[in-house]
């Protein structure tokens, strides 16, 4: 038998029913903010209190934001000595994805020694959530999240999808604005 209690909502009062006290309390800590880092600002054009941080505004895009070292950007596949892909098509990036986005399509490798390799290897970044799963579930390294490239945007579906070439030179983006 599940127990279950009964909770029940305390009595609002008239300020409390109308909002006023919380737009208030919302009103008065952005002025705070603002005030705080207008002060500072001003302290720190004549000299003062220099080791006291205020807070600064990026000019996107012309100043990029630092990004962390662990951070999670566009996708690339590594290659081989030889150029090739590391990738042997063990489609276990695409099995992992959540969000169903990585798309391979495997064939016979010309070397005896590597059994497969992709044919095909799509990655929709209109659907890709970035969470990381590809590549923590390679087991050859082959695919990473490591360019540093933020900027997705696109005009159009078909231009969120990356293809074998886009992923193996990152820096090429023919698509993508």
């Amino acid at each position: 038998m599940i127990r279950t209690k009964v909770v029940s909502r305390p009595k609002l009062s008239f300020w409390e029913r109308i909002y006023f006290p919380e737009i208030f309390r919302g009103v008065a800590l952005t002025s705070k903010h603002f005030l705080k880092n207008l002060t500072l600002h001003l302290f720190h054009s004549i000299g003062l209190f220099r080791k006291v941080a205020a807070m600064v505004t990026i000019q996107y895009p012309e100043e990029l934001w630092k990004l962390p070292f662990r951070s999670r950007t566009r996708h690339r596949l590594t290659k081989r000595a030889d150029g090739s892909p590391r990738c042997v098509a063990c489609m276990m990036c695409e099995t992992v994805c959540p969000a169903r986005c990585i798309y391979i399509v495997a064939e016979e490798h010309p070397d005896p020694n590597i059994e497969k390799r992709p044919k095909s290897f799509d990655i929709d970044l209109g659907k890709c959530v970035y969470c990381g799963f590809c590549v923590e579930a390679c087991p050859e390294d082959a695919i990473r999240m490591d360019t540093k490239i933020l900027d997705i945007a696109a005009y159009s579906r078909e231009e969120m999808m990356l293809d074998m070439n886009e992923l193996l030179n990152p820096s090429h983006k023919s698509g993508l604005k």
